[in-house]
């Protein structure tokens, strides 16, 4: 490997010159959705758990209790206010895509890649507040990015997950 090349994590090598009858990577996703309505709570609480715990940090010395904290228990409070903000922004990680390679579905943690060959369908089973995917060894994956408080753009996320789904399982 010459000096200097750096690959990341989990990428290979840049190919040489494909050959022009190499058959083309299929284009971007045809589909993607993220919650709307559980990104904009994380945000605000987000928000209100740094202003509070710096704000609590700022007065942790203000008047004497018979504890004696110093001013790095005070940068300590506004720590714990934005380790915790973090955390809560991890919910407005999910997402949802579709296109010809499949489905991704990405939780708060990871992504899960399945092709079409794999799904047998999406649901939205009821009292559950994320839908489904369905794969053909009856399992299931939940999809935290369609969410029951979005309503009718959950719905029609499911409808064009459903039409996808049709789409590249006749072809098969």
């Amino acid at each position: 490997m010459p000096v200097g090349r750096i690959l990341r994590r989990g990428a290979s090598p840049a190919p040489a010159k494909r050959a022009e009858s190499a058959v083309p990577e299929p284009a971007g996703w045809e589909f993607e959705v993220r919650p709307r309505k559980a990104r904009r709570t994380a945000v605000i609480v987000a928000i209100f758990l740094v202003v509070s715990f710096v704000l609590l940090g700022v007065f942790l010395r203000v008047d004497y209790t018979g504890v004696n904290f110093r001013v790095v228990d005070q940068f300590a409070m506004a720590a714990i206010g934005i380790f915790g903000a973090a955390a809560v922004l991890l919910l407005t990680r999910p997402r949802v895509r579709a296109g010809e390679r499949g489905v991704v579905v990405r939780n708060v943690l990871g992504d899960n890649e399945f092709e079409w060959k794999h799904v047998r369908g999406v649901s939205f089973p009821d009292h559950k507040a994320w839908a489904r995917l369905e794969l053909v060894n009856d399992d299931y994956v939940p999809m935290l990015a369609i969410r029951s408080n979005d309503g009718d753009r959950a719905a029609a996320a499911l409808d064009r997950l459903r039409e996808l789904g049709a789409k590249y399982t006749e072809s098969d």
